[in-house]
């Protein structure tokens, strides 16, 4: 799998193996050096390579690093891989002698909702929908209205996991997980790769790659909000509050507002985080989350859409390459590469990748040559 995005990475950009001078390379579960291993297959060429963990959140923490690299001056090529190959069922913790990374998390959540058998990711996530309904009068249909949209867009993502596309009673039918979600409001476990190569403006005009070259126009990392156990919020415990002040980050540094984007890749791993982070990014009012859905703002016709691949709900989660594929999505939308998932008119995308016990990474991606980049496109529209 890594072989695989690695070299279809660099066949994108046109460049060699033995032209990236530094990689970084997300996993979550497997042993030390996996990075390594999967990049001999693509070359020995000496660089460093970093192995990368954070959860949830580990592809766009290996995306992040690479940016800082060649920001930092240290390296004007790097990649950027993720894989994962998964156990069989929902995740757990792997070990039982030491404290966990989502023990406090766990805690305020059966402190305020109890404790049951369902996966513990499934009972935190589904206690913030429970939240969300408790404040707002939001409705288990909304959640499953996402699941439905989700569905629905990653019938033209050859790249998805799953590309069936069910009804909305279908999807509220399915088997309960953890009320208000069903099994098809839940990401599934994932086997898959993704990766991307970063590079200096520099690098990419000594190369003549401005046609192609999206810029990250704002990336912001961050971890949980002292909020996150001080107060008596699950949404806040999954990550809403560390959410919304790193998405302020990123526009202003981006001098941009959530209005100046058109397609969002947006970290579902249930329902109810695609549709609580709603809020959290200022796509919609806190507490309009409801009506932000039933207006179909969040999908093909409406203000945004809203996870065009389907998502990690359909799409599939591995971890070490979430992130990544959906910095990939949001690359294909801007080079109108997307084929029948096209957003029409897309200037501007947002991305947010979260991990919890935690971390999340927000980052707004734009053509780097729009002028360029538009002149390539119709080239290549005049060959079809």
């Amino acid at each position: 799998m890594a072989r695989e995005a690695g070299t279809k990475a660099l066949e994108d950009a046109g460049l060699r193996y033995e032209q990236i001078e530094q990689a970084c390379v997300g996993y979550v579960y497997g042993d030390t050096c996996y990075g390594q291993r999967a990049l001999y297959q693509l070359g020995l060429t000496g660089i460093p390579v970093y192995n990368v963990n954070n959860a949830c959140a580990t592809g766009s923490t290996a995306l992040f690093m690479a940016k800082q690299l060649i920001e930092g001056g240290l390296a004007d090529c790097v990649m950027a891989l993720g894989f994962e190959k998964m156990e069989r069922g929902s995740l757990s913790t792997k070990y039982a002698d030491r404290a966990g990374p989502w023990d406090k998390h766990n805690e305020i959540s059966i402190k305020l909702r109890g404790k049951d058998k369902a996966p513990f990711a499934a009972q935190l996530f589904g206690n913030s929908g429970r939240d969300h309904m408790d404040k707002y009068g939001t409705k288990p249909e909304h959640f499953a209205k996402i699941a439905w949209k989700n569905h629905k867009h990653s019938v033209n993502n050859p790249y998805s996991q799953f590309q069936d596309e069910y009804t909305l009673e279908q999807i509220q039918n399915s088997p309960m997980v953890y009320y208000p979600l069903t099994k098809l409001q839940c990401c599934p476990t994932s086997d898959g790769s993704a990766c991307a190569i970063l590079a200096s403006e520099q690098f990419v005009r000594k190369h003549r790659l401005e046609a192609q070259a999206v810029e990250i126009a704002a990336m912001e990392m961050s971890t949980d909000e002292p909020s996150v156990f001080g107060e008596e919020n699950i949404m806040k415990v999954v990550g809403y509050d560390m959410a919304k002040v790193t998405a302020k980050r990123a526009f202003k540094k981006a001098g941009m507002t959530p209005n100046d984007v058109q397609v969002v890749e947006l970290h579902d791993c249930f329902a109810a985080n695609e549709l609580v982070t709603y809020e959290a990014l200022g796509l919609c009012p806190e507490g309009g989350a409801a009506d932000f859905i039933d207006r179909g703002d969040n999908t093909y016709g409406g203000k945004y859409v809203i996870n065009p691949s389907g998502g990690l709900i359909s799409k599939g989660h591995p971890l070490g390459a979430t992130g990544l594929a959906q910095c990939s999505e949001l690359v294909w939308q801007l080079r109108h590469q997307a084929e029948k998932r096209q957003v029409s008119g897309v200037k501007a995308c947002l991305q947010h990748n979260l991990g919890l016990g935690g971390a999340v990474v927000i980052a707004l991606y734009k053509l780097g040559f729009p002028e360029l980049a538009k002149a390539h496109q119709q080239r290549l529209s005049a060959k079809l």
